[in-house]
């Protein structure tokens, strides 16, 4: 295949470039992007269109003169601490006020709180007042307490919009979002969305850049702490004082401004969702479905095809909570910067899969580094990222794949140009192998424990540098490119059991986070259910502070099944437990690097340590019955760390490490092909490198230049 199954975006002026660069890539499609047209040469050109519409932008006139439909968030000042007895608080002084306004209407203000954080209370309303032309809350204040305000905000600048001013220079009018959550703002999205399909016969697909709520992005007011709050999968754009009444009366119970601030903390992903926070999501979320499918069936009714963007105003569209397919999308489009934003893709119910790839077209990249720019290697960044997509798409089939931004600006690297060549030929040889088949997978069957479960699937809260901090996503980024099936459960799922065909549990995670448990570990029932699996056979890896919970007999709920725990400070005066290191041949590959972590000790003694890191024991194996715990102290996403968790996932249920289908050199990887007869082998590494694998007793040899792709007959 040199052609088809792939999207460019074009651009009015650039003609030439764009035609050109269509032939030379084998487009099917031209696009236009935010801040671009597509001319009348580009829409005749034969290709088929893609259309780019973000529902709840460019509508700034009819927002000015219906000025409740703006959207909204909940803000919370940071502490300030008072001196005397009057403590004066100006809302907006620590955010950028380009994007903020309070919202002091009447409805607004019902929702505003103060507190005195020294000792969580909220202070009656008597004791304090606002200033609306100064925007200051006077209180009635203890000195030397921490006080702060909650308020209501008007989102004044969509925050795509403010980041491509400040960070592209853009020079164009600030745009503002509307609140379709309003019924007159609903009504006139469906017209404006009427009237453009009309106005444009020449589109196939309309691309929604996702429908109304954007994930939560609070700037701060100054350059040292800009972003002061970034969470890809929150809910916290969503408030208005109609949906919050709303909730009140379907519920039962009102919600208030502390459950979406916490005390400036905020609600994010990484907490573990309590009931008020999962009802939330419910109500917003089947808003969402029905407001988006009377937009999808507008589209529909003109004869085009609805595609969504898995990104930007994403939020209320979970693609894994069982009500996906009621928007009635004909596909998916998603960026990827990692192996596991290409699974999460590839599993959504939709007929068509595109990814969408980097570095977009833009003179600064999401990270503030330049791309198109002087400084810039967009050539070299682009292979890099393909050397991480390209692994997961040998597991999971994607259809489609594209660009996004100002073509004008590849013009003056041909190194980028010349990536892409070999990023499209290798992209089509892969979508043409899963075409006949699936790739063969091993046992064992690996699920994911967190608090979110499948609602979470392949993801945390953001893209891989925005969550690179976490052990889970780098665990997520390896096994994107693993040969095991993998799915995603809650605590809530195994209340009633844990699947038959789940041989191992993975949990990782800090204390106290979704990711690790938190406070699902305080239902007993959990640590019985995985204990009774574990004695019965099953593999429980955990990894950083699984099952962790403060205020119970062991620090790790599972150390039990584990044979360690980590002191967090209550076994100072116990002794400790020594080891020898046991050396499980085959199991560790060299150059492996996993840190130590402080605290880490054995239960009992009977945990055979395999790695030791800082004079702690690192990697450890214990048997639990038929079963066993392996406690992992921390993992990092590499091309030997992730030979080495294939490793301790195969060896947890075998001593066998290479078996068929595996590549016995960790730097390389493949994946087999039955229907098709094929193998397809990747180098992940800089260096020349050489792969064996076999196959139905049959050995198969690919030497393998710098990260090189090579397709074989089986």
């Amino acid at each position: 295949m040199t052609k088809g199954g792939f999207t460019l975006p074009g651009e009015s002026g650039y003609e030439k470039l764009t035609l050109e660069l269509a032939e030379r890539w084998g487009a099917d499609v031209i696009r236009d992007s935010d801040g671009t047209k597509l001319s009348g040469e580009l829409l005749d050109s034969g290709y088929d269109i893609y259309s780019t519409i973000c529902p709840v932008r460019e509508h700034n006139k009819w927002i000015c003169e219906n000025e409740l439909t703006r959207q909204q968030t909940f803000l919370c000042t940071s502490p300030k601490t008072s001196i005397a007895a009057e403590l004066e608080i100006r809302l907006l002084d620590d955010f950028f006020e380009s994007q903020f306004q309070v919202n002091d209407t009447k409805a607004g203000m019902k929702y505003m709180q103060v507190y005195d954080r020294a000792l969580n209370q909220e202070i009656p309303r008597k004791e304090w007042s606002y200033n609306e032309k100064t925007g200051i809350v006077s209180i009635k204040a203890k000195p030397f307490r921490q006080y702060t305000v909650s308020f209501l905000a008007w989102r004044i600048w969509e925050e795509i919009s403010m980041y491509n001013h400040v960070t592209n220079k853009w020079d164009k009018e600030h745009l503002m979002q509307l609140n379709p959550y309003r019924p007159e703002a609903l009504e006139y999205l469906k017209k404006e969305l009427k009237r453009w399909c009309e106005e444009n016969p020449h589109t196939n697909v309309v691309r929604f850049t996702s429908l109304f709520y954007n994930f939560a992005w609070i700037w701060g007011a100054g350059e040292r702490n800009r972003y002061l709050f970034t969470d890809w999968a929150s809910y916290d754009f969503t408030v208005c004082p109609e949906a919050l009444d709303d909730f009140a009366d379907e519920y039962g119970y009102a919600l208030c401004a502390e459950d979406f601030v916490r005390g400036g903390k905020y609600f994010s992903t990484h907490c573990v969702p309590n009931a008020k926070k999962i009802d939330w999501m419910e109500f917003i979320g089947r808003f969402v479905r029905l407001a988006g499918k009377e937009l999808v069936d507008v589209v529909h009714s003109s004869g085009k095809l609805a595609y969504v963007f898995y990104d930007d105003n994403w939020v209320g569209i979970e693609p894994y909570n069982g009500h996906f397919e009621e928007f009635g999308f004909n596909g998916l489009v998603k960026c990827v910067f990692s192996g596991y934003e290409v699974r999460l893709c590839a599993g959504v119910p939709v007929k068509t899969h595109e990814i969408r790839f980097h570095p977009y077209l833009f003179p600064v990249g999401l990270g503030g580094a330049p791309t198109f720019s002087p400084g810039g290697k967009p050539g070299e960044d682009a292979l890099g990222y393909w050397v991480n997509v390209r692994r997961a798409l040998l597991r999971d089939k994607i259809q489609r794949c594209g660009l996004g931004g100002y073509l004008h600006l590849v013009k003056d690297y041909p190194d980028f140009i010349e990536a892409m060549d070999s990023i499209l030929s290798e992209f089509r040889e892969i979508s043409a192998l899963h075409d006949k088949g699936t790739p063969l997978t091993l046992k064992p069957r690996v699920a994911i424990l967190h608090a979110w479960g499948k609602l979470r699937a392949w993801t945390l809260s953001g893209h891989f540098h925005e969550t690179s901090g976490h052990s889970l996503i780098h665990v997520l980024e390896s096994l994107s490119g693993l040969p095991f099936d993998v799915e995603f459960i809650s605590f809530k799922d195994i209340t009633g059991g844990i699947p038959e065909n789940i041989d191992v549990i993975i949990n990782a995670g800090a204390s106290g986070d979704a990711w690790s448990g938190g406070a699902c570990w305080n239902d007993y029932r959990i640590v019985e259910i995985l204990t009774a699996w574990i004695n019965g056979g099953g593999t429980f890896i955990g990894i950083g502070e699984p099952s962790a919970l403060k205020g119970i007999n062991r620090y790790l709920r599972m150390a039990h099944a584990l044979g360690v725990d980590i002191d967090n400070g209550e076994y100072t005066c116990h002794g400790k437990w020594t080891y020898d290191i046991i050396e499980e041949p085959g199991l560790v590959p060299d150059g492996v690097c996993i840190t130590g972590r402080s605290g880490v000790m054995l239960t009992d003694g009977l945990a055979r340590v395999l790695v030791e890191a800082g004079g702690s024991p690192a990697v450890t194996e214990y048997a639990f019955g038929s079963g066993k715990g392996i406690y992992c102290s921390n993992f990092k996403h590499s091309a030997i760390n992730t030979r080495f968790l294939q490793n301790l996932i195969l060896y947890s249920s075998q001593k066998n490490m290479i078996p068929e289908g595996i590549s016995g050199d960790p730097l390389t990887e493949c994946a087999i092909y039955p229907d098709a007869g094929r193998i397809a082998m990747i180098n992940n590494s800089d260096i020349k490198r050489t792969a064996t694998v076999s196959f139905k007793g049959t050995e198969y040899e690919a030497v393998l230049e710098p990260f090189e792709l090579k397709i074989i007959n089986i």
